[in-house]
């Protein structure tokens, strides 16, 4: 009961520190089944109660991904739901079908499933009078998720501020995503809900639902949950919590960063169009500032005009800061973007749109 106690207090303290809720906003849970979103179910299940959340909801996307499986989540959920008495967006999105003619099955499940949170918000706020920006969608990353994501980061490489690997609050198809249970661990999330008196269980007994494709070491995140992580710990048993502490660091210095970089988009960059797929011109003064501000700048264009789910490769960033200053300079970078840079300051476009300036001089 203490343990289960000094979690919630953990979980309210995080939510209030990091303004994760705005009074009496409308909260939805994003619920797959498993361990993770089970806990954050009840934790907001009490807080609810407390007074200390409002309109609770929760979403539970099947993506038809895992045959009987998933259809016993979603039947797992159901009950969870109505046990706790949250109103429940049962969504089903066949992925297999929307890839027939190919495409990533995890960035089209993503997409898929944050599409369906903002309609379930969108329904949310308009039956209680919120506006979109002040709810919130909880999410059940863990402390575990966001170390294996800090590792795999480091494997495969990342970009300004990559290794705060996960934002306790971030933006995503215009909702506010909030990861209140970032701080918490996975054994503590587990040993929560077996503690809870009358927690309901799967036709088989267990109180979530485990999805066996979890434990399959092909999987990079599997790989390095199941054999970096533990080695790591042998080292470290306190790792979760040591590496929480140089996150929260990392993240805190990389927001005062982000500020700066949005300063200097305002006093140094003007669009090129109606849309940041159409380019942006940086003043020459951007050159006065250190190359580290530069390369933020940089990423921050080249976020703004690729696709969302587009990985930005270093030499790209490295080849625009390599422009600035140098007249005359042309280059080709991913997604067919021309880089230039002559008197009136560093260049990003379409590399169309560079083609036909060109032949228009």
């Amino acid at each position: 009961m203490a343990e289960r106690m000094a979690l919630i207090d953990r979980v309210r303290t995080l939510i209030d520190d990091r303004s994760m809720v705005r009074t009496g906003s409308p909260v939805l849970l994003m619920v797959s089944g498993g361990s993770d979103s089970t806990a954050l179910a009840y934790a907001a299940a009490e807080l609810r109660d407390e007074g200390r959340l409002g309109t609770v909801t929760m979403l539970h996307v099947n993506h038809k991904l895992r045959g009987e499986a998933s259809d016993g989540d979603a039947a797992f959920t159901r009950r969870l739901s109505a046990h706790l008495g949250i109103p429940l967006f049962d969504c089903e999105i066949d992925v297999p079908a929307l890839l027939a003619n190919g495409g990533n099955m995890e960035a089209t499940a993503r997409e898929e499933r944050y599409r369906a949170v903002r309609e379930a918000l969108e329904s949310t706020c308009s039956h209680t009078g919120y506006d979109l920006e002040d709810a919130s969608a909880f999410t059940g990353h863990t402390a575990d998720d966001r170390v294996e994501s800090y590792f795999m980061r480091t494997i495969v490489g990342t970009g300004p501020g990559g290794l705060r690997a996960m934002s306790h609050v971030s933006w995503v198809n215009g909702c506010r995503i909030c990861r209140p249970l970032l701080e918490c661990s996975r054994d503590e999330l587990r040993e929560y809900i077996r503690s809870r008196p009358g927690a309901i269980a799967d036709e088989l007994g267990n109180l979530w639902r485990e999805d066996a494709t979890n434990g399959d070491t092909d999987h990079f995140r599997s790989y390095v949950r199941h054999e970096l992580v533990p080695r790591a710990m042998e080292r470290n048993p306190q790792l979760l919590a040591t590496l929480t502490r140089t996150m929260n660091q990392i993240a805190d210095e990389d927001d005062m960063l982000i500020a700066r970089t949005k300063d200097l988009l305002v006093r140094f960059g003007v669009p090129l169009g109606s849309s940041p797929r159409e380019g942006f011109i940086m003043s020459p003064e951007i050159g006065m500032e250190p190359k580290a501000m530069q390369r933020r700048v940089v990423y921050r264009l080249l976020s703004l005009m690729l696709p969302p789910t587009a990985r930005i490769e270093s030499a790209s960033v490295e080849a625009c800061v390599e422009a600035i200053g140098n007249h005359g300079y042309v280059a080709n970078i991913q997604g067919d973007i021309a880089v230039s840079f002559n008197k009136h300051g560093l260049r990003l476009e379409p590399m169309a749109a560079f083609r036909a300036r060109r032949n228009r001089v």
